[in-house]
C-alpha cells in the first residue's frame, strides 16, 4: 500500500475551507503550518479541482471547488473509514 504523507494536510485543508474561505496566509496560522507548504498543499488541490481561488498576490482566496462541495458528504465518510483504520493499524 503507498502511503500519501499529503493526504492528511490536504485534508485539513478542505475542512477548514468548509467552515470558510481563506487565504494562504490565514489557513497557514490557523492550521500552524509553513506559509510555503500550505501554498504547496493548495496547488496540488487546485490543480486536481478541489479548491478554486479568486483573487490576486497575497490576496487569493480559496473556496471548496463546486464539485467538492457536492462531494463533501462522500469525503467526511471516507475520512472516518480512513481514521478508523489508521487507529487499528496503530494498535
Amino acid at each position: 500500500m503507498q502511503v500519501h504523507l499529503g493526504g492528511p494536510v490536504r485534508a485539513k485543508i478542505i475542512v477548514a475551507l468548509k467552515d470558510s474561505p481563506q487565504n494562504a496566509n490565514q489557513l497557514s496560522n490557523l492550521l500552524d503550518m509553513d506559509y510555503k507548504n500550505v501554498r504547496h498543499h493548495l496547488d496540488v488541490l487546485q490543480k486536481n479541482k478541489l479548491v478554486t481561488a479568486a483573487g490576486e498576490g497575497y490576496g487569493i482566496t480559496y473556496f471548496l471547488s463546486p464539485a467538492m462541495e457536492e462531494g463533501y458528504l462522500i469525503f467526511e465518510e471516507i475520512m472516518k473509514r480512513s481514521w478508523k483504520k489508521q487507529n487499528k493499524e496503530i494498535r
